[in-house]
């Protein structure tokens, strides 16, 4: 019998969307397999016939790793596919493919530079966004304004934002401030809207410049310039796919004991 996965794992892994945005296409009837409407939790295998919106999805397959990008953003680019007001995105810098669709790892704003990933498995993409896996994100970071040694401590304790409780996991002095600009490194665990900018504001100073240097294990090599892409390495992918309790050899079978145990014992 030929090896099977769950439909909606298949179509995230070829780029079309999240898991979750699959599960809601099949639940609407926008799925056939073998000519019939698709029902949500299936599974499917490599021989069946897979109709996406009646435009068949290519030729699929239960192993191998996905292709990543990293990408130097520049700031006056934005993240979205398509700018209503007709600014230039980050899409339009990417290589074009065959097979599936750039789906980009997370955000940045359009005065953010940095490090943004690219990746064309969308179950991936969910899982390094997610806040459960907490991977690391690092910027250096300019701030206008006196910076002190209790306004650093209480960024580090955690302060209250709009949408909960927020903190820097650490916090690194990488230039003393001159002429009313400092230039901090800060490490955070989690990627909420503007996160970085709002607990500097909340001290009432400002961010001046924002650079990421980092997301997860991987971090922005120093000769790569603003505009400019590189392609992952298999052992790079290789760490995202375990960061994120997922095989890298099979994409699609989560390593999940450590994180099930985890449940059992808060549960």
């Amino acid at each position: 019998m030929s090896e099977t996965e769950k439909l909606q794992k298949v179509l995230a892994r070829a780029g079309i969307g999240s898991r979750r945005q699959m599960e809601h296409w099949i639940r609407d009837g926008r799925i056939r397999v073998n000519g019939r409407i698709a029902r949500l939790g299936e599974r499917v295998a490599p021989q069946m016939q897979i109709i996406v919106d009646g435009r068949p999805l290519r030729r699929w397959s239960l192993s191998g790793l996905p292709r990543m990008l990293l990408y130097h953003k520049p700031v006056g680019v934005v993240t979205t596919r398509s700018d209503p007001a007709g600014r230039p995105t980050v899409f339009q810098h990417l290589p074009r493919i065959k097979k599936g669709r750039w789906i980009a790892v997370g955000r940045l704003d359009i005065n953010t530079c940095g490090l943004l990933l690219f990746t064309t498995d969308g179950e991936l993409a969910n899982r390094l966004m997610h806040p459960s896996f907490r991977l690391v994100r690092e910027y250096a970071v300019r701030v206008y304004g006196e910076v002190t040694a209790e306004m650093i401590t209480r960024l580090q304790q955690g302060v209250e934002l709009e949408d909960g409780r927020a903190a820097f996991d650490r916090i690194e002095v990488l230039c003393e401030a001159q002429a009313a600009n400092g230039w901090y490194r800060v490490r955070l665990a989690e990627g909420r809207r503007r996160e970085v900018r709002r607990l500097w504001e909340s001290q009432g100073v400002r961010v001046s410049r924002l650079i990421r240097l980092r997301y997860g294990p991987v971090r922005r090599p120093p000769g790569l310039r603003q505009g400019q892409v590189r392609k992952l390495d298999p052992a790079e992918i290789a760490r995202l796919y375990r960061a994120v309790d997922l095989d890298p050899a099979r994409p699609e079978r989560q390593a999940c004991t450590r994180r099930m145990g985890e449940a059992l014992k808060n549960g």
